[in-house]
């Protein structure tokens, strides 16, 4: 047989995806995972580390997305093990990020209140507590990233929405209780995040509901 006159076979192209393409959940969760990492490696400081987390998903492509970790030992977000739990729903809205700080102090956020797509929680040497058992969702995802350094954050929500998260507790604690809604349309609360020396919790309050859940989200969807 002469392997010469053989015709070649098509080779599908390989490497990374296009830079401009529309970034996936997925894609935002690896990019965390490696900033968090690096953070636990002493690479990134906490503010860094918050500073790039709330690019991470505000980013629309794969091209945002790479600049964040071009400087960490893992280039352009190559390929890690997947997060225990994906974010799903709409991308997160690009407004602005409301932020609760809580240095040698405390800070509450609870009541009747209209939760932001995202919402950065800072605690050192103090404490956060988020409340959204009487809140009004505005939009299918809300994203909480929580930071907590020798202080607390306690975020509680009602029992008829979804609740995830990806963090890690460096000498700390780390917990999320997962929560899926029998709605499909419900709520979804994304808690990422860390805590060192300190803890990040996140729970359903038992008994606290989202009434009239449909309705809700019909009138805050533009519905």
């Amino acid at each position: 047989m002469d392997l010469e006159k053989q015709p070649q076979q098509p080779v599908a192209p390989t490497g990374p995806a296009p830079t401009g393409i529309r970034a996936s959940d997925a894609d935002r969760d690896r990019i965390a995972d490696i900033l968090r990492d690096a953070m636990a490696e002493g690479r990134l400081t906490a503010e860094e580390h918050a500073e790039r987390v709330d690019l991470v998903y505000r980013a629309k492509t794969v091209g945002e997305l790479e600049p964040l970790v071009q400087d960490l030992p893992v280039q352009g977000g190559a390929a890690q093990q997947p997060a225990a739990h994906r974010m799903s729903g709409a991308d997160v809205p690009a407004g602005p990020a409301e932020n609760l700080v809580a240095v040698f102090s405390g800070s509450t956020r609870k009541g009747r209140w209209r939760v932001a797509g995202r919402t950065n929680a800072f605690a050192l040497f103090g404490s956060v507590e988020i409340d959204l058992t009487e809140a009004l969702f505005g939009q299918r995802l809300t994203v909480i990233n929580a930071t907590s350094l020798f202080g607390s954050v306690d975020i509680k929500v009602p029992e008829n929405i979804s609740l995830r998260g990806s963090g890690t507790g460096i000498f700390g604690n780390f917990e999320v209780d997962t929560l899926e809604s029998a709605d499909p349309e419900a709520p979804v609360v994304f808690v990422n995040g860390y805590s060192i020396l300190g803890s990040v919790e996140a729970k359903p309050k038992r008994g606290k509901l989202v009434a009239n859940l449909q309705k809700q989200l019909r009138k805050h969807l533009g519905h």
